[in-house]
């Protein structure tokens, strides 16, 4: 009997239908890359102070006077949020007052911006921030709503999965596509923030869901060689792509209102894209649709010029397909010896602290010294050396010390930029980058890794639940990002001193470069650094493993 694999062999590996598939799910990807860190410049908050009212009965010199001097970010500036009281300025104003001569500013009562904010034009037009006035005691709700969004990603990587198991790849691939559209189009119309924010959160659940099933489609239809290359460089760096053109975007067009509908409408080129993507062949046979399935793979055949068999899936033939009835296996299995406990502990702390950094990164870039556009630019850039060095490193070098190397390098370059001069600001920004080059290519890793660490029968709840702890991480890290506020270096060295510690954990997981992926959780790799009770069960194990082939080096994320 021949598996899906082996029915299949004589399209090859690399014709004109691969590409095709290849580069236009590669390509459906592209949206999600400036849509997810939109909220960068949608929500950028922009140099304000308060406004006095046309009204204030105020002299030259005491309306220049208005707003207390503070420090913000190791540079002494007009305060944003208070100002002196103004009835006490206008009586001095009417008696001829000066203010430093005749007046002790430092003395003099101070009282919240009660009638508003000017905001500086010199970045942005308008934002929500400027919109709803997101500043001072709002202010928590800018970071909330990067978190919203975060949570709608968070519930889609729930039900993406179940969906597109139920009703098929591409049908979910293009309903959530829509949904992602449609949703932030209704965006554009928000009359409050409240409204922003619950839309937002519709299109993180729709953003992920068809990244997801983008995701599984190519590693269903594509051959072995080629699903490697797609999951890990075709989709990461289409989405790297995608996220350069948002500072494109953003900088020619400072309206959030007319930037929102420029990123949404690239959206409805993937309408067309519904004639041309094929669905999985592997789904249609899982539900027994075969006649279906091999009109696809004939048309596939067509395309790449090659004479198909008579007869392509035999339905007799096609009994190794069925997944055989296993023993069921349960969430509590990832912490039911002490090997699965504490490699799950560890694989749960690793991706939710590399999530906090990518994404904490991604989001702080207008908060660096010199031009934004440009900072969010060499953000997006960096990734993607970062995704090809981590494919290199996958390939040829052991797990353990890659993941530990990359880690070391983005966290260390992190805790430096405290000690770097504020006249160096350029050094800054170039050790932000190494920061991000090394969290980037220890995000595209750790999904290689965490798959080879967990045996077959609790692979996909391992890998889940780790991703979970992610979508965990992603929801916090636009706090790291506001601690900004309190002290300029305060994000970095959270982050850094995070991502370090993560490197030092990652020594203790077990080696799986070169090794058969275990099947029971007996035959796991053992975590470095703890005792175990030794059983004849596992001595046994072990020599099966002994007896097993060796994997590819490298695997689909």
């Amino acid at each position: 009997m021949r598996d899906y694999e082996g029915v299949t062999a004589f399209l090859g590996e690399w014709g004109p239908f691969q590409r095709l598939v290849f580069f236009l799910l590669s390509a459906s990807i592209v949206p999600n890359g400036f849509t997810g860190l939109s909220i960068v410049f949608l929500a950028g908050v922009p140099e304000h102070r308060c406004r006095l009212p046309p009204g204030a009965n105020l002299s030259r010199e005491w309306l220049n006077a208005s707003i207390p001097r503070e420090v913000q970010g190791g540079r002494e500036g007009p305060s944003r949020c208070r100002r002196y009281r103004l009835a006490a300025l206008a009586n001095f104003s009417a008696l001829g007052l000066q203010p430093g001569r005749d007046v002790d500013l430092s003395r003099l009562e101070q009282e919240k911006c009660l009638d508003g904010w000017e905001y500086s034009r010199e970045l942005y037009r308008s934002t929500i921030v400027t919109e709803w006035n997101l500043v001072c005691d709002d202010d928590w709700k800018s970071p909330l709503t990067a978190s919203l969004f975060f949570v709608g990603v968070l519930v889609g990587s729930f039900i993406s999965g179940q969906l597109s198991d139920k009703f098929g790849r591409k049908k979910v691939l293009f309903a959530t596509m829509g949904v992602q559209t449609g949703f932030s189009f209704l965006q554009v119309f928000s009359t409050s923030w409240e409204m922003f924010s619950v839309l937002f959160v519709i299109v993180g659940l729709g953003q992920i869901s068809n990244y997801v099933a983008a995701f599984v489609l190519g590693t269903e239809i594509l051959g072995k060689t080629v699903r490697i290359i797609f999951c890990t460089l075709g989709v990461c760096i289409f989405y790297a792509f995608g996220y350069m053109l948002l500072p494109l975007f953003a900088y020619f067009i400072r309206d959030w209102r007319m930037l929102l509908l420029a990123l949404t409408l690239p959206g409805l080129l993937c309408i067309p894209l519904w004639w041309v993507v094929p669905e999985s062949p592997r789904w249609l046979i899982s539900q027994g649709r075969f006649q279906e399935a091999e009109i696809i793979v004939r048309k596939a055949a067509k395309l790449n010029g090659i004479t198909a068999p008579d007869v392509i899936f035999d339905p007799m033939e096609l009994q190794e397909m069925t997944p055989q009835k296993q023993q069921s296996h349960t969430i509590l299995d990832l912490v039911r010896t002490q090997n699965i406990r504490i490699v799950t502990i560890m694989s749960v702390m690793l991706w939710m602290i590399i999530s906090v950094g990518y994404f904490g990164l991604s989001l702080d870039t207008p908060n660096l010294h010199g031009d934004a556009y440009v900072n969010c630019f060499l953000s997006a850039v960096i990734e993607v050396p970062a995704y090809i060095i981590a494919w290199l490193l996958l390939r040829n070098l052991p797990r353990r010390y890659s993941m530990a190397a990359v880690l070391f390098l983005g966290g260390c370059v992190l805790l430096f930029i405290q000690l770097v001069p504020a006249n160096l600001y350029i050094l800054s920004i170039i050790l932000v980058m190494l920061g991000k080059f090394g969290i980037t290519a220890s995000f595209s890793m750790v999904y290689v890794y965490t798959a080879e660490l967990y045996p077959t029968v609790v692979r996909n709840m391992g890998v889940g639940a780790s991703s979970m702890a992610s979508r965990l991480g992603s929801i916090l890290s636009p706090y790291f990002v506001y601690l900004g506020a309190y002290d300029r270096f305060l994000p970095y060295i959270l982050m850094g001193s995070l991502t370090v510690l993560t490197g030092i954990l990652t020594l203790f997981l077990p080696e799986s470069y070169g090794t058969p992926l275990p099947d029971t959780i007996e035959q796991m790799l053992r975590v470095k650094g703890f005792k175990y009770r030794h059983t004849s069960k596992s001595t046994r194990h072990s020599k099966v493993d002994e007896e097993r082939p060796v994997i590819l080096k490298s695997t689909a994320f």
